[in-house]
């Protein structure tokens, strides 16, 4: 019915009224012979507007004839009866050629790229990147290699397990996977140890494979070998395994962070200004005069691409700039609200980096007060498991 209706339009249609005491019959005759209508308005018992496609029009007069209703054209609307209307102008008809061969000239390039990462995973420079191996803004499609592009930033980055590029329109959508960061996996049939990746004090230590190195209560740094990748017995002597354990240590998280008494806050008074700019691929036509009115502002830069479909981006955009202005105001803090909002910051920080809350177990805050200002430590202990395999070297 859509698609119908569409292309109605685009070949031309009527808005019709008809009167007459038959218009429900009207209504089925015109279903029966399958001729759509649409915007079907009731006015009072005798009379229907309604809009139908010009190739169905002889076929409503035929109808209104046998239903002896009165028929009168009230619109006439679609492409036809606007070529028809500006026929006489000439620049109107070459200014639309020119624009259509615009149009497909400006679809052999690419002039959009859409950066998807799983899961929301930032890759850094990845745009960069991406640019110096072929794929830009203003490049001809044809000239688009997309296996090259993707074997040159495979072989560049190692943080991309996945990488894939589709050509849609005058877009270009990239889409990435990113690589989960893995430590050296060491084959069972391989002699390592168990070594420690932190500095901390050993709490539980379960030696599956291998000889334990350090007992409970021992405090081990970042490298200390804590399960031995060797077994003695009394018959077989000394053999080298692959070791497996488990061990458990208490561990610290610590931050810092200096908070002056006096500070400079900023402060939006509720007052912006927009200003536009028209973007043309590189070259930039302001449409704003002179300078912001403020003298203190912070700035908000939004870009709209114009597109005519959903994959079919043109070279242009407009860009809004927002400034909102802010007032710098100084604020004194007390010694006691310097140290609560030191603190309150350090430990938001610290439970963003441990993933699992549960195993804190402690939590240190040391404070020194200097004369403008003070230093704030908030430390937490944490019970996690430690120790990483590392091959035994003969």
């Amino acid at each position: 019915m859509i698609i119908k209706i569409l292309l109605s339009y685009i070949m031309g249609y009527l808005g019709i009224t008809i009167e007459g005491y038959y218009i429900e019959r009207f209504i089925n005759m015109c279903r029966n012979n399958k001729i759509t209508i649409w915007h079907l308005k009731r006015r009072k018992d005798v009379q229907l507007e309604f809009r139908v496609g010009i190739h169905d029009f002889k076929k409503i007069c035929e109808l209104t004839k046998k239903t002896k209703c009165k028929l009168k054209i009230k619109q006439k609307k679609g492409l036809p009866f606007l070529l028809h209307r500006y026929k006489k102008r000439k620049m109107f008809f070459f200014l639309l050629i020119v624009m259509f061969c615009l149009i497909i000239l400006s679809s052999q390039f690419v002039w959009n790229v859409e950066i998807l990462e799983e899961k929301g995973n930032k890759l850094e420079n990845i745009t960069r990147d991406i640019e110096e191996a072929g794929l830009r803004i203003g490049e001809l499609k044809s000239k688009v290699n997309t296996k090259e592009i993707i074997s040159k930033i495979r072989l560049k980055r190692k943080d991309i397990a996945w990488m894939g590029i589709e050509l849609k329109g005058t877009n270009a959508i990239v889409k990435m996977v990113k690589a989960d960061e893995k430590p050296e996996i060491i084959n069972d049939e391989e002699y390592c140890h168990i070594v420690s990746d932190k500095v901390g004090i050993i709490t539980k230590i379960n030696a599956q494979t291998g000889t334990a190195n350090v007992k409970v209560g021992d405090t081990v740094k970042a490298g200390d070998i804590l399960i031995n990748g060797w077994m003695e017995g009394k018959y077989t002597g000394i053999r080298y395994v692959h070791a497996k354990g488990e061990v458990q240590a208490k561990v610290w998280y610590t931050k810092y962070k200096n908070i002056p008494y006096q500070a400079t806050e900023r402060v939006e008074t509720g007052k912006s200004e927009n200003q536009y700019t028209i973007k043309f691929n590189n070259f930039k036509i302001n449409l704003h005069k002179g300078v912001s009115k403020f003298k203190i502002y912070d700035t908000i830069e939004t870009e709209n691409k114009i597109k005519l479909f959903s994959d079919f981006y043109l070279p242009i955009s407009w860009i809004k700039t927002t400034n909102k202005e802010v007032q710098e105001k100084q604020r004194r803090y007390s010694k006691e609200e310097a140290k609560d909002l030191g603190i309150q910051q350090l430990q938001e920080e610290l439970e963003q980096e441990i993933e699992n809350k549960e195993s804190i177990i402690g939590k240190n805050i040391n404070t020194y007060e200097k004369e403008d200002s003070m230093d704030i430590y908030v430390t937490y202990e944490v019970l996690e498991n430690i120790g990483t395999n590392e091959k035994v070297v003969f």
